[in-house]
């Protein structure tokens, strides 16, 4: 077979989470809801963002992208897994495969400089306040959401470029519940050596510059918290970064574990595991982290509730 997009293979088989009838019907109920309370959660934050004069700033902003990309994230793996729960085994043509690994790369990818564009404005809020307007005016947060797409987007060519240049002779079965770049390549009948190298050197840059960002960002503000004299002023300091140090956390060191941990550290079920979690059950946790653990958030929602009731 010549080198190239050529393929004899027309669609591949998701596998899923498990072939137990039992587990599958369990399965469906619970990530049924889960991508219910998704939506519903980050729908309800882009609303009440947009909605509410107090939350008119650049964390905000920052935050409504977020919910945003959260969506997109989630809906273009959960819907397909919620399916294939029903049929044990989905199939998807080629082209469908290719274009959700472009999606979730694009979101996975746009969420990672987002993340980094929110330890930037809390830098700045906490150590440098009396330049925020001008650090943080309408033209940068313009220019670094749009940035966080644009790298999203650039990311997910890279890899969907490398993938379109290679056969697939068959097996193919994947043994996952979407269609992951590493299971791509295992089917591939080319020479994947060179393929490989790029997405990794893509992908590696841009956790190492976003992780970059946010550590110097949070060393900066503990820095500068632990410098005040006020209990006050530290504990208000404090819970402006707690929600969006979660949300780092459980993110970062989820994909940590896949992508930078040896393969031989945990088996193929542990990695189907950890996918779930940064694929499908943080975009609908980062909602409810912003909202409980935000005072601004709950006091516009009260308000919110309060107009809709009188």
């Amino acid at each position: 077979m010549e080198a190239g997009n050529h393929t004899s293979v027309t669609e591949f088989i998701l596998l899923g989470l498990t072939e137990d009838p039992t587990l599958c019907v369990i399965f469906f109920v619970v990530f049924l809801g889960i991508y219910v309370v998704t939506l519903v959660g980050n729908i309800s934050i882009i609303i009440l963002i947009r909605s509410c004069s107090q939350l008119q700033t650049p964390m905000y902003l920052f935050l409504s992208h977020l919910a945003f990309v959260d969506t997109l994230f989630s809906t273009s793996i959960t819907p397909m897994m919620i399916i294939g729960f029903l049929k044990r085994r989905l199939a998807l043509p080629v082209a469908g495969c290719e274009a959700q690994l472009c999606s979730v790369i694009t979101f996975g990818t746009a969420e990672c400089f987002l993340l980094a564009a929110m330890a930037y404005d809390r830098y700045v809020a906490i150590c440098l306040p009396l330049l925020y307007s001008t650090r943080m005016s309408p033209r940068v947060c313009v220019l670094l959401v749009g940035a966080s797409y644009v790298g999203g987007c650039v990311n997910a060519w890279t890899f969907t470029s490398c993938l379109l240049t290679l056969s697939f002779c068959g097996p193919n079965h994947i043994n996952d519940f979407f269609c992951d770049f590493s299971p791509l390549l295992k089917l591939s009948c080319s020479d994947v050596s060179t393929t490989e190298i790029i997405p990794s050197i893509s992908s590696g840059s841009i956790i190492v510059v976003t992780v970059s960002v946010i550590a110097l960002s949070y060393i900066c503000i503990l820095n500068t918290i632990l410098k005040m004299h006020s209990t006050e002023g530290r504990h208000k300091a404090f819970s402006t970064c707690t929600s969006h140090l979660t949300a780092v956390t459980l993110y970062y060191g989820t994909i940590t574990f896949i992508y930078v941990m040896p393969k031989s550290s945990y088996s193929i079920d542990q990695n189907k595991v950890l996918s779930v979690f940064y694929t499908v059950l943080i975009p609908m946790l980062n909602p409810l982290i912003y909202s409980l653990r935000n005072r601004d958030v709950k006091e516009a929602l009260r308000k919110v509730i309060l107009r809709i009731y009188s």
